[in-house]
């Protein structure tokens, strides 16, 4: 058995409708962990930066560390912004918007001023431009060149800078020039990434639109096929009994008979067209039955068979609504229980709610339709089921029960 997992409470289709939050925030998910990824690299190469100040004898200042420390803090604050822009970007969109880049490539030009001349280091000097640069809205095959650009000036710059230390202070500008050739690659393939999930959503999105405008399609084709038969019969029996009408008026007047019994099946048939389309999975209809009892005040919980959207959902469903209702407008709001289980050759589905006293809940006069329970009865009897109601003093139970082998049955 399990739990039936919270929906949407309305009527839509709450798996897909879950499927595409699940996916949105996926995306959302996705591009924290990149902006995150970028941020620690740059961080990384700041923090270290600090250090072979301080330790490899470069010119060692706390003056110039704590320079360093707070220009490479604001440096990466304005990488944020570049990075924010860059995820609403658009394929149209140019190189730079200046009026919101312009500011985070002036702080990074500072920055790259103020890190060489502390450090006399090329590479730092550097890298904070051509970061910069690398989050500017280029198109896909020139981003790949002015990566491959950016890392053979890095490593260029960092066979510069190795020239001014000895063996031993080298080695603390190993990982240094190393994480530096390696920004270049990461941002991009970085941003690469977050551009093939970004069109892999709107490929989700266009996809779930075509759906439903193939669907809207198909409910036209057969709105038009079902009415557009019976109005085609009902009008040559209307002409059939107008010529009749002065020759044989008895074959008229039957005539006519035949054509009111076509505007009833054209409305019969309608009225089921709409129910077939209108019926949820009962899986749905139980969660948004919980969700609606939730949203009113009640500790609702419920029960579900695996499979149960194989149950017949043409009878069940509007039994689940009414009881649900019927729980609203007479229970004691407190708490409820709802279970579907397979019984043997038949599907039961039992909804236990606490009493309030109220004469209305057992005759159901309050629902909206004035059946109440009796109309839960009348489907369940139509189906060949049965309606049991268990009145206490604490606790107030419907229980139906309806074949396994109902038509309308999900088969699957």
């Amino acid at each position: 058995m399990v739990r039936s997992s919270a929906s949407a409470p309305d009527g839509s289709d709450a798996a897909a409708s879950k499927g595409s939050v699940r996916l949105a925030r996926g995306v959302t998910a996705t591009w924290y962990y990149t902006i995150s990824a970028l941020l620690f690299f740059e961080l990384f190469i700041v923090a270290n930066t600090v250090l072979l100040i301080l330790g490899a004898g470069i010119r060692p200042s706390a003056a110039a560390a704590v320079a360093i420390s707070i220009g490479g803090l604001v440096w990466v604050v304005s990488t944020v912004a570049l990075m924010i822009d860059y995820r609403h970007r658009t394929d149209t969109a140019g190189l730079v918007r200046w009026r919101r880049q312009l500011l985070p490539l002036l702080v990074a030009v500072a920055y790259a001023i103020l890190a060489g001349t502390v450090s006399g280091l090329w590479t730092v000097a550097a890298v904070p431009v051509l970061q910069s640069l690398l989050l500017l809205n280029w198109q896909p095959g020139v981003r790949m060149r002015a990566m491959l650009a950016a890392t053979v000036v890095i490593i260029g710059l960092a066979v510069v800078d190795f020239r001014m230390f000895d063996d031993g202070a080298a080695a603390g500008f190993g990982p240094l020039a190393l994480f530096s050739a390696m920004l270049p690659a990461m941002t991009v393939a970085s941003l690469w990434w977050w551009d093939v999930l970004v069109r892999l959503d709107r490929a989700r999105a266009s996809e779930s639109r075509l759906a439903a405008t193939q669907e809207r399609l198909r409910v036209a084709t057969d709105v038009h096929d079902l009415q557009g038969h019976h109005l085609q019969v009902i009008a040559l029996q209307l002409e059939l009994a107008e010529r009749l009408m002065a020759k044989d008026p008895d074959a008229a007047l039957e005539q006519l008979r035949a054509a009111r019994g076509s505007v009833a099946e054209a409305q019969q048939g309608t009225r089921d067209l709409a129910l077939r389309f209108r019926t949820a999975a009962l899986t749905d209809e139980i969660a948004n039955a919980v969700d609606l009892l939730r949203a009113a005040g009640t500790s609702a919980e419920a029960s579900v068979d695996a499979g149960a959207d194989r149950a017949p959902a043409s009878v069940l469903g509007p039994v689940i609504r009414e009881t649900t209702t019927n729980v609203l407008r007479h229970g004691g709001g407190k708490w409820a229980q709802l279970s579907l289980k397979k019984d043997g050759e038949s599907w039961r589905y039992e909804i236990v709610n606490d009493s309030a006293g109220d004469s209305g809940s057992a005759d159901g006069s309050g629902s909206d339709d004035g059946s109440g329970l009796e109309g839960v009865g009348r489907r369940a009897a139509e189906a060949g089921g049965t309606l049991n109601v268990r009145r206490g003093k604490q606790e107030f139970a419907v229980v139906v029960s309806v074949p396994a082998g109902t038509p309308g049955e999900d088969a699957r």
